[in-house]
């Protein structure tokens, strides 16, 4: 192979160790399975996976399927490695660190090696664990994208949903340093974490008169701006509580809207997708995921933005089946990842 760099041909095997879906189904139930190792060509990197991270959109469509997949489909998009494998003179080269966000339209990262175009990868700080990188990719972009979708600057107020969560975590932060007011909600055990992040006003996600004390709290003016994270009947509740013509960035599918009530507020609604970016084979969105990732490793690795707490989950198709299963559920704080290597 004179046109590729490997790390040792003799260290890579022919097949690997993935888990991966037999086909969708409700109860999340995911088969370890053996699968080719992925070959490359051009400009693709073929990395050994150390850490995965899990999100909710990984058990969304562990459920429901996904129309260009083929099945059995390894699940995953956040992924931590090392290259062991890419074509002369194509960066970054075998040895770096490499975090990146998968498209979702092909095979995931649940598996000992992945595939990836060079262009789409972010190289990890040295000084910054592995397993903490994996945390950042899809939570920390989609609160980056929602934030510039918003155009937060200083002095707008923002209501972002869902604190607690590793989105909201990364999106309080960095709205703070754009100078923003921020509200949100959280469960009353995790008023103290998002108050250490940066939050100005929390409020009790539980509480039934949640609505009329964000408006004692805000005045009668309502949110100039809102990272809507659960969607549904909580998107419908959130635009009701944005001043006329505030902006909302959804990270979930939209809810049927009653014409009178966009009359009567008039917002800007936004659209959160990074799968998007793959699949509407847009080389300058899949870069743009490359230099949010710079961002995020950055701004990590030196203290500047604390990322969620890693909680630890073995590489086996049951303990999987029952994290994804845990990420649809809610109720703890922090982000799963899959320790692969």
């Amino acid at each position: 192979m004179p046109n590729t760099v490997v790390t040792n041909p003799d260290t890579i095997p022919s097949s690997m160790q993935a888990i991966a879906l037999i086909e969708p189904n409700e109860d999340i139930h995911l088969s370890d399975t053996q699968l080719p190792v992925p070959q490359c060509t051009g400009n693709e990197l073929l990395v050994k996976v150390e850490y995965v991270g899990l999100n909710p959109v990984d058990a969304q469509f562990a459920k429901s399927g996904f129309c260009l997949w083929q099945y059995p489909h390894v699940l995953g998009l956040d992924a931590v490695g090392v290259v062991v494998k890419a074509g002369k003179g194509v960066f970054p080269g075998v040895g770096e660190r490499v975090m990146w966000h998968a498209s979702i339209g092909e095979q995931g990262v649940l598996s000992e090696y992945a595939k990836v175009p060079n262009y789409a990868v972010s190289i990890i700080p040295k000084q910054l664990a592995s397993d903490k990188a994996a945390t950042l990719p899809c939570a920390g972009m989609a609160a980056l994208i929602s934030l510039d979708k918003l155009s937060v600057t200083e002095g707008d107020t923002l209501f972002v949903e869902g604190g607690a969560g590793a989105v909201g975590q990364f999106a309080i932060q960095f709205a703070k340093q754009r100078g923003a007011d921020v509200f949100t909600t959280a469960s009353k055990r995790n008023h103290k974490l998002v108050k250490q992040l940066g939050a100005d006003v929390v409020f009790d996600y539980n509480d039934k008169a949640l609505c009329d004390k964000i408006r004692r709290e805000l005045g009668p003016q309502g949110f100039d701006a809102v990272i809507d994270i659960m969607g549904g009947e909580s998107t419908i509740q959130n635009i009701e509580l944005m001043r006329f013509c505030g902006r909302i960035a959804c990270l979930n599918p939209l809810p049927n809207f009653e014409q009178q009530l966009m009359y009567r507020r008039a917002p800007n609604i936004s659209i959160v997708s990074l799968g998007g970016a793959w699949l509407a084979n847009s080389l300058c969105a899949q870069q743009r995921m490359s230099f949010m990732g710079n961002l995020l490793l950055e701004t990590v690795a030196n203290g500047e933005i604390t990322p969620p707490e890693v909680l630890a989950v073995d590489f086996n198709a049951n303990a999987v089946s029952a994290a994804l299963n845990k990420q649809l559920a809610g109720g703890f704080t922090g982000k799963q990842v899959v320790k692969i290597s």
